[in-house]
């Protein structure tokens, strides 16, 4: 008989971030603050997305967004260009954030007069899919130069995320072997209730899907706490 525990880490650190992404929520729902959890790879278009999303519905609602990354201020500065506040979250090299570093952004910049605040997360298909933030919402991107093939590798991804959005379409024309259909039929077998929305994020193409669907969701939780 072996004289030895085996101890499962790893369940533990997940069980014990859940609770606190739970607690986290209901946080947020005191001060009826929509927090979404924007994820993808690197270079597939988030901050970009952004500053068009930001851009869109500045003149109906309180935006905040929260940049997370390894290092770096750029992409903070970034958004601050569009006048809505921004605030820069180093990970100390961790590849995600979890709820507890997720709740400290928030403690440090102040949401309780927004209405909605974005987390733009680390870039990576695999790690940030695998902790809950205390997100209200997830969602992800991928761009068209990635390939279709992508819910086949990374399918946690695409099962968390209540809307994907597929950029950069305006390079359809290069990337011909991109198949809509595909991609559509292979994030649906993941996931039957994720919103797919095809959008340029240079062109402004799918856009107005895009942003009536994030409005929506954020009126809709609103009137959920009112």
């Amino acid at each position: 008989m072996a004289d030895f525990r085996v101890i499962e880490v790893k369940r533990s650190i997940f069980e014990d971030n859940d609770a606190d992404a739970n607690k986290l929520r209901e946080e947020l729902k005191a001060e009826k603050t929509f927090l979404l959890n924007l994820m993808s790879s690197p270079g597939a278009g988030k901050t970009t997305t952004l500053k068009r999303t930001i851009d869109a519905l500045k003149d109906e609602m309180k935006i905040g967004i929260m940049e997370a990354d390894i290092d770096s201020d750029v992409d903070a500065k970034t958004i601050s260009e569009t006048g809505a506040r921004a605030i820069q979250i180093h990970t100390g090299g961790m590849c995600h954030l979890d709820a507890d570093m997720t709740r400290q952004g928030i403690r440090e910049f102040g949401t309780s007069d927004l209405d909605l605040v974005v987390l733009e997360n680390v870039g990576n298909l695999v790690c940030p899919a695998e902790f809950d933030t205390g997100s209200t919402k997830n969602a992800m991107i991928l761009s068209v130069p990635e390939g279709d093939d992508k819910p086949l590798k990374y399918p946690l991804m695409f099962t968390i995320c209540d809307v994907v959005l597929i950029n950069k379409c305006d390079t359809l024309c290069v990337f011909d072997d991109f198949d809509k259909d595909a991609v559509v039929e292979r994030i649906h077998r993941l996931n039957p209730k994720a919103e797919v929305i095809f959008v340029s994020a240079k062109t402004g193409e799918g856009f107005d899907a895009w942003v009536d669907w994030l409005r929506r969701e954020v009126v809709d939780y609103q009137r959920s706490l009112a």
